[in-house]
């Protein structure tokens, strides 16, 4: 008896399907719709090539360029944005370079304000990320925090400026906690929201499993949410480097004041080449240290963000090492029996330990 073949469904506008045949399969769907999608230069949602990037980006950069050296080309008189307003020629905050970095001390400066920016960001982070996890794993500490939060990501950060003069000084320490004060809350709130995130499948399973309340915390809803927590910080880091600018508004002492201090200084006293060098040399510092973290995110993600995995596999390496030190310190007591002797394990398991001839 001949075996009938299945009946297809019919190709429709509706409905596309797979066309079966000789050759390889073929997507049936709307007429043109492939078409639409795709394009010679601006396809849809269509991945360039990376020489593309390189090439269209630096055009752009060409372009800003030209548009700066078009509009204060020429005599100082004859130029469409003059000296006086604060933009001078590409030429003429190029050649002060060498001043700003012999004579404002650049180095220095940068340092301190990385100095600044890391301490009150590591900080931040170490408050913000415990918390943060408690605030995603029990709704009540985070009906507790949650007014907090709120205030603190949506109060003007330039208002905290007067607010940590009073309460800190015009020393380091008041730079410091302006940067904590600016970032805690948003980590706290995206800490939060990444436990949140973790499927409530992984929770079931790990209590299937006998995991404990903590047990579950540490070792399924925090691994789980450390990538998307990692992220997380490193977007607020760019932001915490441009908020120290706010804090530098004033200098102590002798003391180094930072990038802000030059500008400041920069815009009082001039030479004015110099706020526009800065304003350039920051977000080149802020891409590069960009890129370090998310080299850094590749390698101790390299299962959500793509990479060799190296960190990944060292942290690995440490924590079964912790882990193996551990149980060599601390051994789990054997029960006792009542009597207060030793158990004494079933026949078969003694009889499974003598040795076969």
């Amino acid at each position: 008896m001949a075996r009938s073949e299945p009946e297809q469904p019919t190709p429709s506008p509706g409905n596309p399907t797979i066309a079966k045949g000789s050759g390889p399969p073929v997507r049936v769907g709307r007429p043109g719709a492939l078409g639409l999608r795709s394009g010679i230069f601006l396809g849809l949602r269509e991945q360039a090539p990376r020489w593309q990037v390189v090439v269209i980006g630096l055009v752009g950069v060409g372009g800003c360029l030209a548009l700066w050296w078009f509009v204060t080309r020429g005599e100082p008189e004859e130029r469409i944005i003059s000296p006086s307003k604060g933009l001078s020629s590409p030429w003429e905050t190029f050649a002060s370079f060498h001043s700003l970095w012999f004579d404002r001390g650049l180095t220095r400066n940068l340092l301190t304000t990385l100095r600044r920016v890391c301490s009150g960001f590591g900080l931040a982070t170490l408050v913000g990320v415990p918390l943060g996890v408690l605030c995603g794993c029990f709704s009540r500490v985070n009906a507790l925090f949650l007014p907090m939060t709120l205030f603190g990501r949506n109060i003007p950060v330039a208002a905290l400026i007067p607010l940590t003069f009073s309460l800190f000084g015009i020393g380091e320490l008041q730079k410091v906690m302006f940067i904590f004060i600016a970032c805690v809350a948003f980590i706290i709130s995206d800490t939060a929201r990444a436990i949140g995130e973790v499927r409530e499948s992984y929770v079931d399973s790990a209590y299937t499993l006998g995991a404990g309340r903590w047990q579950t915390i540490f070792k399924v809803l925090v691994p789980l949410a450390l990538p998307s927590v990692f992220n997380s910080l490193r977007l607020l880091f760019s932001l915490a480097f441009g908020y120290i600018m706010l804090a530098e508004v004033i200098k102590f002492g002798g003391e180094s004041g930072g990038l802000g201090d030059i500008i400041n200084t920069s815009q009082r006293r001039g030479p004015r080449e110099h706020v526009m060098l800065v304003l350039l040399i920051i977000p080149v510092v802020a891409l590069a240290i960009d890129y370090v973290l998310m080299w850094i995110q590749k390698e101790l993600f390299p299962y959500r963000y793509g990479g060799s995995g190296l960190l990944h596999s060292l942290v690995r390496g440490v924590m079964h090492g912790w882990e193996d030190l551990k149980g060599l310190i601390w051994r789990p007591a054997l029960p006792v029996a009542a009597g207060g002797t030793l158990p004494t394990p079933p026949a078969e398991s003694r009889a499974s330990d003598q040795p076969r001839s």
